[in-house]
């Protein structure tokens, strides 16, 4: 996965699908560590991923100094991604409103 700028920002892991909804409600991005030990996981907004088709890739819509500093989980402790409030505030971290709440 690349941002804005075409710089690899991380890899998509997961997608979460809010079953309530019938829709994606976030991208589980991972990105640092070195040889996939380390790494930290972040629950992205899907709204934030832009695909490029014509580079087969989706791109992060997402300062990186903001996603340095995004609150992320441990790849063996993940949060309730049903919590309503928790995912609010995943959001709004990245200045989306939670389309539960519209």
């Amino acid at each position: 996965m690349v941002n804005q700028a075409g710089d690899k920002v991380g890899t998509l892991h997961e997608l979460m699908i809010d079953l309530e909804y019938g829709s994606v409600a976030y991208a589980v991005l991972s990105f640092g560590g070195f040889l996939g030990m380390g790494n930290r996981l972040f629950a992205i907004p899907w709204e934030a991923l832009k695909l490029a088709p014509e580079k087969k890739q989706f791109i992060l819509d997402v300062d990186k100094k903001k996603l340095e500093n995004a609150p992320g989980f441990d790849k063996d402790n993940w949060p309730d991604f049903a919590d309503r409030q928790w995912g609010s505030t995943i959001y709004k971290y990245y200045g989306y409103s939670s389309y539960w709440d519209e």
